[in-house]
């Protein structure tokens, strides 16, 4: 453990000197000053910069794992009560393919934490031996010498030191003001984890396992940093407290400049865009709207010959009633007085709009 941590002790001890000397450039008191306790809150600024492209990736994974909950259900119901092997392999096969689908995993959205974790402990175990490196009973940790150490120790918040803690703390004043950090730490944790699962988690994401997974950390967390929060110096607690203030911050940018699809407050994001572009007066655009003829008396469908004949030239007449051509034709046959074939004179045509009286011959007039 001490291999691993001490490169961090002495990265943490270097940051919060700088921040200390900055603070006293710009007037701050030297030696036991409020000016060490704003050097954690600077450290946590230079640390949360530091992992801004792993808060990205976070955001992406855990955005990927928000959207692909309807699939990731319908593969576990497919699967549900099927404790065999071959079952057991196909389940986790086509999840992981959904994973890499996604491209997300459960573990990405965790990065961040995972990642600050040994920061923690690191500035743990630098203010929990401030005391033994102010007595030279431990070697110098970086620029943290014995009188650095000694002003860092003796440094006050709330009337308390930052090397106090609240199971041993000597007076009452240092219990209060670690109580006060306890709660605060709790209540920003709950808050952030809050915040981001009822605003800016889809409704499918609301449901299933993973539902129940952000529900167990928006309860567990803070329940564990209240029973663990006894233990840690006030340094700690500012340190922790600050970073889920500046978590807070950060997702509520997020949420509102960059919400999640189908969330709720991707509503609220869309709504206020549609309030603001109406007061500008600019139109939103929509689909295409097609204009449907109005409703009324069906068009008869015509005959091929009749469309036909419907492109007639210009000038041209169009007769009265349409006329067979067989009677047409019987219209410019020969007189009615025509001798036929038997040497009887021909009957007219039947069709009383095909007769036409015929002229009398001469004969006829003399008699």
């Amino acid at each position: 453990m001490d291999t691993i941590l001490r490169p961090i002790e002495w990265v943490v001890a270097w940051i919060m000197y700088l921040c200390h000397d900055v603070l006293t450039f710009f007037g701050f008191h030297d030696g036991p000053s409020f000016a060490w306790v704003l050097s954690i809150v600077g450290l946590v600024v230079v640390i949360r910069i530091a992992l801004m492209p792993l808060f990205f990736r976070q955001i992406k994974a855990s955005r990927g794992m928000q959207m692909m909950q309807p699939e990731l259900q319908a593969i576990q119901k497919k699967y549900k009560g099927k404790s065999d092997p071959a079952s057991r392999e196909a389940l986790s096969r086509e999840t992981m393919a959904l994973y890499r689908k996604h491209g997300t995993n459960p573990f990405a959205s965790c990065l961040p934490i995972l990642l600050q974790s040994p920061i923690f402990f690191a500035l743990f175990r630098v203010l929990h031996g401030l005391g033994d490196i102010s007595t030279g009973k431990k070697p110098a940790l970086g620029p943290i010498n014995e009188n650095v150490a000694s002003d860092i120790e003796h440094s006050q918040i709330f009337g308390a030191q930052l090397s106090d803690v609240f199971r041993t703390a000597p007076d009452a004043t240092a219990k209060i003001a670690a109580a006060t950090l306890i709660v605060a730490m709790c209540a920003t944790t709950f808050f952030t984890q809050r915040q981001l699962t009822m605003k800016n988690m889809p409704k499918a994401a609301l449901e299933g396992p993973m539902a129940q997974t952000q529900k167990l950390m928006m309860w567990g967390y803070p329940f564990v940093f209240a029973i663990s929060g006894i233990n840690f110096p006030i340094g700690v607690l500012v340190y922790w407290t600050t970073t889920n203030l500046w978590s807070m911050g950060q997702q509520f940018y997020t949420i509102k400049r960059m919400p999640a699809p189908g969330s709720e407050a991707e509503r609220i994001f869309k709504e206020k865009k549609a309030a603001q572009d109406k007061k500008k007066g600019i139109i939103p655009e929509g689909p295409l709207v097609i204009e449907q003829q109005p409703r009324g008396q069906r068009q008869q469908p015509k005959r091929k010959d009749r469309a036909k004949g419907s492109a007639r030239p210009a000038g041209a007449t169009t007769p009265a009633s349409p006329v067979n051509p067989a009677d047409a034709s019987a219209e410019t046959t020969a007189p009615v007085d025509a001798p036929a074939g038997d040497g009887t004179a021909a009957k007219p045509t039947s069709n009383p709009t095909a007769q036409r009286q015929q002229p009398k011959s001469a004969k006829r007039r003399k008699k």
